[in-house]
C-alpha cells in the first residue's frame, strides 16, 4: 500500500490544490509513482478521462504534474452545483441523480463512503505515495459527522495532516489556533504542522507572530510560500476565477482582446487557458451584471460552458448583454463552446426541467440549432474530431478552417443536451466537425457544432483551443485583419507554459518549505533521503 500524506485547509481556496500539485511534481522527480486523491470535490470545472468520467480539473492538473494518466478514482466523488442548494452528483466519473444537500448527506452517505474507500484502495495499490487532499475546512463542527473530504479521510489512510493558511485574507494566526482548538483528541492527533501561503511583505515582521502560534498550537510551521502572482495554472472553480490575473488592468493593453462572457453558473472556464500563453492577447471577463458597452472594444466574444443553459440564457437576455452579442456578431468572431453553443441557437426546450426550472427559453438565435434536454444519458467522453472539407462549411468558419481540412483536433464532452441542426429560411447553418470518437451534437449523427453565414459558430468540445493549430488559424484570422504578425510557430506555447508553470510552482514549494520535515511526515521519522530514486 502507498505512502499518503494529506494536505488540508483553514478554508476553501487557502492552497490545498496547488500543494498536492507542487508535491505530486516535487516527488515525482524524485522517482517516485506519485498520484493524487480528494474523495469529495465541489467544482464545476470537469476533465473527462480515457474512462470517460469526469473528475475535477484540480486532480487532473495534479495528475499532470505528477506525469500519469488522469484516473476517476483520483476524484472518486464530484458534485456539481446547479442551484437552489441542489447538485448534480457523479459517482466514479458517472451521474448519478440531482441531489439536495440533505438528500445527500443523510441517504446518500455510506454509498458515498463506500466508493471513497473503493476508490482509494485501488490507486494506493498502484503508486508509491498518494498526496490527499482536503475540501473546505476540518474545523467545521456543525458539519463534523458528515465530513467524507477531511479527516474520516485521513483516518482512512492512516496518515499525517498538514494545514495550509492563506495570509492574503487576514486572520491567519487566528485560522491556524482556531482549527487546532476545535478538533477533538482523535483528529487532532493526525493534525503535524502548518504552510502558511500567498504572503506578500517582509517576512522579518512575520516571524514573531509564527514563533508566539508554534507554542499555541504546538506544531511547526514548515514554510511561508511568497505569494507568485505571475503562476499561470487552470483554476479550479468560479471562487478562484474571481481573483484570476483576467482581471488584470494590464490584459487591455495586448494588440488582441477576447471577451469571456462570465454567465452566472461559468463552468469549465480552464477552455480559456491557453490563449493566456499568447503575448499578444489578452482576456477580459465580462459578466451579465455589467454594462454591455464592455464588449465595444474587444476583438472576439466567447460565450463558454455552463452548469444551467437555460438558465443563463435567459440571464444572458435580460441583462441586455445579449443584444449587445448579437450587434458584435455582425463585426466580429463570435464562439460558444458546449453550453454556450447552445444558447447561441434559436432555443432551448427542457420539458422535465432537468436544467432549472424553466422548460423553455429563446437563444440568441445566432445559429440555426435547437436544444433539447430529453433524457437522463449524460455525453461524458474523450473526442477525436476533424474538420471538414471547406465545401462543407460557411461564414467566418470556411475561412478560419480553410487550411485545416482533415485536421484532426482532440477535447472532451460533458453535456447533457443534445442539439440538432433546423436550417430554417433565416441562415444557411452547417455541421462545423465530423466527429471519429464522441458523441457531438446528438448521439444518431457523427456531426459537432455548427456554423452559420455570418461570424459564429460553437461545438459541444471542451480543450478546443487546446488544440494549437486550430487556436493558431482563429487568431491569425485577427491578426491579419487588424494588421498584426502572424503567428508562423510549429510549437505550442501554451503547452510549454503549463509545464513551466508547474516546474515553477515546485521549485517555489521546495525554496520555501522544510522538505525534510515532509519526508518524515510521509515515511516516519527514522526517514533519510538520499537518492533521486529509490
Amino acid at each position: 500500500m502507498a505512502k499518503a500524506l494529506m494536505i488540508q485547509g483553514t478554508s476553501s481556496n487557502a492552497g490545498k490544490s496547488l500543494l498536492v500539485t507542487a508535491l505530486c511534481r516535487i516527488y515525482m522527480k524524485r522517482g517516485y509513482k506519485v498520484a493524487p486523491f480528494k474523495s469529495q470535490n465541489m467544482s464545476l470545472n470537469s476533465y473527462t478521462t480515457k474512462e470517460n468520467g469526469e473528475m475535477a480539473v484540480a486532480q487532473y492538473l495534479q495528475s499532470l504534474a505528477a506525469k500519469i494518466e488522469p484516473e476517476i478514482d483520483m476524484n472518486p466523488i464530484l458534485l456539481k452545483p446547479k442551484g437552489e442548494f441542489i447538485s448534480q452528483v457523479i459517482i466514479q466519473g458517472k451521474v448519478v441523480d440531482d441531489m439536495d444537500f440533505y438528500t445527500y448527506q443523510h441517504d446518500f452517505k455510506q454509498e458515498a463512503i463506500r466508493v471513497m474507500h473503493e476508490s482509494y484502495e485501488r490507486i494506493s495499490k498502484k503508486y508509491d505515495i498518494i498526496f490527499i487532499e482536503g475540501a473546505g475546512s476540518p474545523s467545521e463542527i456543525n458539519m463534523r459527522e458528515e465530513d467524507i473530504a477531511n479527516m474520516e479521510v485521513a483516518h482512512m489512510a492512516d496518515c499525517n495532516v498538514v494545514l495550509v493558511a492563506d495570509i492574503d485574507r487576514g486572520g491567519v494566526f487566528a485560522a491556524i489556533a482556531g482549527t487546532f482548538a476545535l478538533l477533538d483528541e482523535r483528529d487532532h492527533a493526525r493534525l503535524k504542522a502548518v504552510i502558511i501561503n500567498k504572503f506578500s511583505g517582509n517576512l522579518d515582521i512575520l516571524i514573531p507572530g509564527i514563533e508566539k502560534l508554534e507554542k499555541i498550537i504546538k506544531a511547526p510551521v514548515l514554510g511561508v510560500i511568497p505569494f507568485d502572482k505571475s503562476l499561470k495554472l487552470p483554476e479550479e472553480d468560479s471562487q478562484s476565477l474571481a481573483d484570476h490575473k483576467f482581471l488584470e488592468k494590464d490584459n487591455s493593453k495586448k494588440d488582441i482582446i477576447i471577451a469571456v462572457i462570465k454567465l452566472p453558473k461559468i463552468a469549465n472556464f480552464t477552455d480559456i487557458d491557453p490563449f493566456e500563453a499568447e503575448e499578444d492577447v489578452g482576456i477580459k471577463m465580462v459578466s451579465v451584471y455589467d454594462m454591455p458597452s464592455e464588449l465595444d472594444n474587444v476583438d472576439m466574444i466567447i460565450i463558454p460552458g455552463t452548469r444551467t443553459s437555460t438558465a443563463d440564457a435567459k440571464a444572458l437576455i435580460d441583462s441586455g448583454l445579449a443584444d449587445k452579442i448579437i450587434e458584435k456578431s455582425k463585426q466580429i468572431p463570435v464562439i460558444g463552446i458546449c453550453g454556450g453553443y447552445q444558447i447561441l441557437g434559436q432555443e432551448l426546450v427542457d420539458e422535465n426541467m432537468k436544467e432549472s426550472h424553466l422548460k423553455h427559453v429563446p437563444g440568441l438565435g445566432l445559429l440555426d440549432i435547437k436544444t433539447e434536454y430529453k433524457n437522463n444519458i449524460k455525453a461524458a467522453c474523450q473526442t477525436k474530431l476533424h474538420v471538414p472539407e471547406n465545401k462543407d462549411l460557411c461564414g467566418l468558419a470556411k475561412i478560419i478552417f480553410k487550411n485545416l481540412y482533415n485536421e484532426q483536433l482532440t477535447g472532451y464532452e460533458q453535456h447533457e443536451g443534445t442539439s440538432t441542426i433546423i436550417n430554417s429560411s433565416i441562415n444557411t447553418t452547417n455541421p462545423l466537425f465530423i466527429v471519429e470518437e464522441g458523441v457531438g451534437n446528438n448521439f444518431n449523427t457523427k456531426f459537432d457544432g455548427a456554423c452559420g453565414e455570418s461570424n459564429v459558430f460553437g461545438t459541444y468540445v471542451h480543450g478546443i483551443f487546446h488544440n494549437y493549430t486550430l487556436r493558431k488559424s482563429l487568431l491569425n484570422y485577427i491578426r491579419a485583419n487588424k494588421g498584426l504578425k502572424l503567428d508562423e510557430g510549429t510549437r505550442d506555447p501554451y503547452q510549454d507554459s503549463l509545464d513551466n508553470a508547474l516546474e515553477q510552482l515546485a521549485q517555489l514549494i521546495e525554496d520555501n518549505v522544510d522538505m525534510d520535515y515532509i519526508d518524515k511526515l510521509i515515511f516516519g521519522e527514522d526517514y533519510e533521503y538520499t537518492t533521486a530514486s529509490k
